[in-house]
């Protein structure tokens, strides 16, 4: 068989796996998220960006109506009429409130005639505060009093009967009170649905509520400026005023985000009332530009975070919903929505990619030349991805990568057998003194078995146990070896399972570090609960070692976080993969300074920082290690049993501490003294204080400057 025919077949085994995958929906997930990151990198403002307004109520116009006014929440809506004024004046093109008046108003009858009121007279003011769902509301058909939505869509009952879209049929609807239905040139619905991940990524332009079509409040926005408009519908498209808004047969509509949360140029809701009762007073509004508003689209809706209409958007994890609104109407106004590719066109660009994938790298002999040939097909489907997204269309890419990748491992099948002999000579070679991650970066890239570093941030371990010099010195050889070999095993096993990579072993002290060679996510975190976490496997053994050596093994440990220069380093012929670096020297003394203490286990600031309020802490001291100009404070960690255990000593000392920071040395000894039988800290702080009554210090700035390593 040809080595073309082999690509051939090669590049259609891997169409076939790549659809075998995509078919029943299993790559939806990660479509979606390399959808969000196309999102993210193609989003720019559209044509219509600029005609679109937003008023938020955010925390800002929430603590200002309550310091100013004596409001809480909710507000009456005789405030909202004054934005409806604001809005008028400024001659808005229309207004569209993106918040639900199902409720009469707290604050009576009276309150809601006002809003209605300036509703009625702004005229251009869409409600969006119709909710229809399948199981929510009260109403099942639009009440008399409520006039229900003058505009049709052609064409609407045989597109119902051949898509899927019954989800966008609801049987119940809560509609707004009536000063509000009333008076609103149109009535909308707010509800969205999210994909299946959470985000918002889609929105249906219209619902179906008693046989006639509710608007979504971005559209309703429109219709509010141009209530002559016709709206028509077809296999894959809503035609509004002659804009073409392309669905999916579920009734969905594709967005294209303008960015992240702030695309569209918003107000705070505070101001535009300021800007109005100024300007009714006579006065300077808040708002220079009194043309802000002027023939503009204006959105009013919530963004303060306790008024919970923040949502998860491709562009941003924090979107709020009147922007997704906003958004709606900005691509329908710019005409720019995304379109879907239909499945056949998938098909052929999947075939396509993998037969010229397996019938390229089919040519080329070499490893290098069937690498190269695989990374262009790799990057080739993000490219055309990329370019689609810039013409308006959603293609997958998933299943392209897929179809690549599944080929290219087919056509290079043939070189499995020299790149996995090499794997396993590096595997077996390094297992042994690596960390198996370090040992799967080697297999990954043997080109990183050379001289040479890299600054990393990381979190550095140190350990050694107490007093193993003498308990060495009772043991035979052969006994001594199996207590440390147990003792290392338990230990490293632990770092291990918290993704640390182990350095080295000295003798009876352990050193590793955590973020290198592979990036570890809370690799401070970890590294402090992989020390916790060896403290009491040793608890737990503590005992059978007695036994065996005659005392308790006690360990102590350090941990600095900061950067350090990790990697491949010593000669030509013979390297390790280890760190230098203050951070390292740091982490070494903070295992001695233990010592001072009788402490076990101690941690800097700079680790004390990223580990947030994981652990309970106790502050132990200021001090000025040796080799370090600079003092650092640190910190002994334990879990919260312990915390709350010792809780009422640890707060004492915290007390005592206070007095030695304040130089006041003898207030900080007797608060000491009464527990220093208990907490050998604080009788290390006894001696320090007697110390400095007899020979107080000079310039006492609170640091404890340690003499010794």
């Amino acid at each position: 068989m040809t080595k073309l025919y082999q690509g051939i077949i090669a590049g259609l085994a891997g169409a076939i796996l790549a659809m075998l995958f995509w078919v029943p929906g299993w790559l939806e997930t990660w479509e979606a998220k390399t959808w969000d990151w196309r999102a993210v990198r193609m989003a720019k403002p559209g044509r219509a960006t600029d005609d679109i307004r937003l008023i938020l109520l955010d925390q800002n116009s929430l603590d200002w109506a309550k310091t100013e006014n004596g409001l809480t929440w909710p507000w009456p809506r005789e405030i909202y009429s004054v934005i409806i004024s604001y809005c008028q004046r400024s001659r808005a093109k229309a207004l569209v409130f993106d918040v639900l008046f199902t409720e009469p108003s707290a604050y009576g009858v009276a309150d809601d005639e006002k809003f209605g009121a300036a509703i009625a007279q702004f005229g251009r003011f869409a409600a969006g505060s119709v909710f229809v769902g399948q199981s929510s509301g009260s109403e099942t058909k639009w009440s008399k009093d409520i006039p229900g939505p003058r505009l049709r869509i052609a064409g609407l009952e045989q597109w119902l009967k051949m898509t899927q879209a019954k989800e966008i049929v609801f049987p119940r609807a809560a509609m707004p009170v009536p000063e509000v239905s009333k008076h609103a040139a149109v009535l909308c619905n707010v509800s969205m649905n999210p994909d299946p991940d959470g985000v918002y990524r889609r929105i249906k332009p219209f619902a179906v509520f008693d046989d006639m079509p509710v608007f979504s409040t971005g559209l309703g926005a429109y219709l509010a400026a141009h209530p002559d408009a016709a709206a028509r519908i077809d296999a894959d498209n809503f035609t509004l005023d002659g804009k073409a808004v392309p669905i999916d047969n579920e009734g969905n509509a594709l967005l294209r985000y303008r960015g992240p949360s702030g695309a569209h140029q918003a107000y705070s809701a505070a101001a535009v009332i300021q800007s109005e009762l100024r300007l009714l007073a006579g006065e300077q509004a808040v708002i220079r530009d009194e043309h802000a508003f002027k023939d503009k689209y204006v959105f009013f809706g919530f963004s303060a975070p306790g008024l919970y209409d923040l949502r998860p958007s491709p562009v941003s994890g924090v979107y709020t919903g009147v922007e997704i609104h906003a958004t709606l109407l900005d691509n329908f106004l710019s005409r720019d929505f995304m379109r879907l590719c239909s499945a056949w066109f998938t098909v052929m660009l999947v075939l396509f990619l993998s037969l010229g994938c397996a019938v390229s790298a089919s040519f080329f002999s070499s490893i290098a030349g069937g690498l190269t040939v695989s990374a262009v097909f790799l990057i080739l489907p993000i490219l055309l991805c990329f370019a689609a997204y810039r013409l308006g269309f959603c293609t997958p890419m998933v299943v392209q990568e897929l179809a690549v990748a599944a080929t290219v491992a087919i056509t290079l099948g043939v070189n499995y057998a020299t790149e996995g002999r090499q794997k396993r000579f590096i595997k077996q070679a390094f297992k042994q003194y690596l960390s198996p991650l370090v040992v799967a970066e080697l297999i990954a890239h043997p080109e990183r078995l050379k001289l040479g570093g890299e600054r990393r941030t990381l979190s550095i371990f140190f350990s050694d146990l107490q007093g193993f010099t003498s308990i060495s010195e009772k043991l035979e050889p052969e006994k001594l070896t199996s207590l440390l070999n147990e003792y290392l095993s338990e230990m490293t096993d632990i770092i291990h399972e918290e993704g640390g990579t182990v350095d080295k072993y000295e003798g009876d002290a352990i050193i590793a570090f955590w973020n290198a060679p592979i990036t570890v996510p809370e690799h401070a975190v970890r590294a402090v609960r992989a020390a916790l976490r060896c403290q009491a496997k040793l608890a737990e053994m503590r005992t059978a070692f007695k036994r065996d050596i005659g005392v308790d093994m006690m360990m102590r440990i350090g941990i600095n976080t900061g950067d350090a220069v990790v990697g491949n380093l010593g000669s030509r012929t013979r390297f390790d993969y280890t760190m230098l670096g203050d951070a390292v020297n740091l982490a070494a003394r903070l295992e001695g300074v233990n010592k001072q203490f009788g402490t076990y286990t101690m941690i800097s600031q700079f680790t004390r920082e990223l580990t947030g309020e994981i652990f309970a802490l106790r502050e132990i001291a200021r001090a000025a290690v040796v080799g370090r100009k600079e003092p650092v404070t640190i910190y002994e960690p334990m879990f919260p049993g312990e915390y709350e255990a010792r809780k009422a000593v640890l707060e004492t000392f915290a007390r005592g501490l206070e007095m030695f920071y304040q130089g006041r040395f003898a207030d900080a000894l007797a608060i000491f003294s009464d527990i220093s039988r208990m907490d050998a800290p604080a009788a290390a702080y006894g001696h320090k204080c007697r110390f400095f009554l007899e020979a107080p210090p000079e310039h006492w700035n609170g640091v404890w400057v340690m003499t010794s390593k």
